[in-house]
């Protein structure tokens, strides 16, 4: 979703409404994970849900979803002997739950938009199947929450659920009753977690420590490098990392905010 939001974020303010297709729950070797995203809009298309294995059919869902504003989740598995029938070739299952948005069935995205760019943590729940009101979505941050679901026990037990994994960084299903029961599972919710990028902060500006930013860089982590001297601690020396800052250590972690998901590595 981070890749098509600018996009469609775009689209929304400009007042069009458009089909969005996301990634709801993936078995065996699905091409995408959980949270991949691709929108439609008349012949525009932006992200992807498969890598191009069932493109074609999912455009053509939400193009249909766009038009009639009735969401639809919708299974796409390996395909069978018919050279045409649209399937996985890797030989995974992936739920794809396409959905209507405009500026009146999405009145939040603005804010949410807001929140990634600034990095503030937010979650998007969506009711994807069961008894509930199919579509019906809450935006989650973790000092207040907007829409509802339906229900207040299911928005409570929601909001709990939502803050645990935007503090994790995890984006899936969760499943409860219709009354928002937690030991149900007639009703499914997608959370999609908006979390920052962890942060790994790595003192000592030596050659070590460009091999770390590198792998932490890949492993999607915000890369911080600081060093007292500045001599050694320059951006030149790491490209990876995403910042290089010139104090002591010691005043510089006590500046910064360390959280659950922040790790720090000592090569000084």
């Amino acid at each position: 979703m981070r890749d098509v939001l600018p996009e469609i974020t775009r689209w929304w303010r400009s007042g069009a409404g458009f089909g969005l297709a996301t990634v709801v729950g993936t078995w065996s070797s699905a091409p995408r994970p959980p949270g991949a995203s691709m929108a439609v809009r008349g012949k525009e298309v932006v992200g992807s849900v498969s890598g191009g294995c069932v493109e074609g059919a999912v455009f053509e869902l939400a193009t249909d979803v766009g038009e009639t504003g009735e969401p639809v989740l919708q299974r796409y598995g390996v395909s069978d002997d018919d050279a045409f029938a649209v399937g996985l070739t890797c030989g995974g299952i992936i739920d794809v739950f396409v959905e209507p948005v405009s500026a009146e069935t999405f009145p939040e995205l603005g804010e949410v938009a807001a929140s990634v760019e600034a990095r503030e943590p937010v979650a998007v729940a969506t009711v994807v199947s069961g008894p509930g009101r199919i579509g019906a979505r809450r935006v989650v941050w973790p000092d207040r929450s907007a829409g509802t679901l339906g229900l207040a026990r299911l928005d409570d037990a929601v909001d709990d659920d939502a803050r645990g994994m935007l503090a994790q960084g995890v984006t899936g299903l969760r499943r409860y009753g219709p009354q928002g029961e937690r030991r149900l599972d007639d009703l499914a919710v997608f959370v999609q977690a908006f979390a920052p990028p962890p942060r790994m902060l790595v003192f000592g500006a030596i050659d070590f420590a460009a091999a770390v930013a590198r792998v932490g860089k890949f492993l999607g982590y915000h890369v911080t490098v600081c060093d007292a001297r500045p001599i050694f601690a320059t951006a030149r020396r790491f490209p990876e990392a995403d910042e290089v800052v010139v104090r002591w250590p010691h005043d510089y972690l006590a500046s910064v905010e360390v959280d659950e998901r922040t790790v720090i590595c000592v090569l000084t």
